[in-house]
């Protein structure tokens, strides 16, 4: 099975994240809290919605309009992101800002299951998750299980990459294969702790269009 489509979106996900984790800068001061209705994300299509932590940066537009730079992949990761959709891109704080630890994400993209030839059940996806996964340094953390969120059931597979000797990046990346499309939910953070509770923002159910 070939994996050059959307998972891909995920490299450019962790390449923003990890850009910046050795330099300080200062904080700057935090910004008037949004109205909570603005913090979630809402998605009719896969009926699923997202509480988007407080505080947090949306790069959803940049990842879709990314352009090629003088970074020499920049023009793969653009093609490849074109394969499918970014639905939301958050971070903790800006990807380009330094800061000591791990900047904690989450990116959500769906893509036509006709990228996959053989594809036939939300598993089948995580032998090209793995694989682009491990190639960026990630290795596997347990084996992949099965969780349900609001009655519905997706495919969960976790990723750890130490960034120094103190630091580890931990990621999650949970599969929902519906009708002809794949969404794929993945989250980034420092600890496992942080992990479950991004995870646990992510709920299921009818909801009303999003203005996203």
């Amino acid at each position: 099975m070939n994996c050059p489509r959307t998972t891909l979106v995920l490299v450019l996900g962790l390449s923003l994240i990890g850009e910046s984790q050795t330099q300080h800068k200062p904080a700057t001061a935090p910004a008037a809290k949004p109205a909570e209705d603005a913090q979630l994300y809402r998605n009719a299509t896969f009926a699923f919605r997202y509480q988007i932590p407080y505080g947090w940066v949306d790069r959803t537009r940049n990842m879709r309009e990314e352009k090629a730079t003088d970074k020499p992949d920049a023009k793969e990761k653009v093609r490849n992101i074109s394969q499918g959709e970014v639905l939301l891109a958050v971070f903790e704080r800006p990807p380009e800002a330094a800061g000591e630890t791990v900047n904690s994400a989450v990116v959500i993209a769906a893509e036509n299951t006709t990228a996959y030839p053989g594809l036939k059940k939300a598993e089948d996806y995580l032998v090209p998750l793995t694989e682009l996964t491990t190639s960026k340094g990630f290795r596997t953390e347990g084996d992949p299980s099965v969780i349900e969120i609001d009655a519905r059931q997706l495919v969960r597979a976790d990723f750890t990459k130490p960034l120094n000797d103190k630091l580890t990046m931990r990621q999650a990346t949970l599969v929902l294969l519906t009708h002809s499309q794949i969404v794929s939910f993945t989250f980034i953070a420092g600890s496992e702790d942080e992990l479950d509770n991004l995870v646990d923002g992510l709920h299921f159910g009818a909801v009303k269009p999003s203005a996203h």
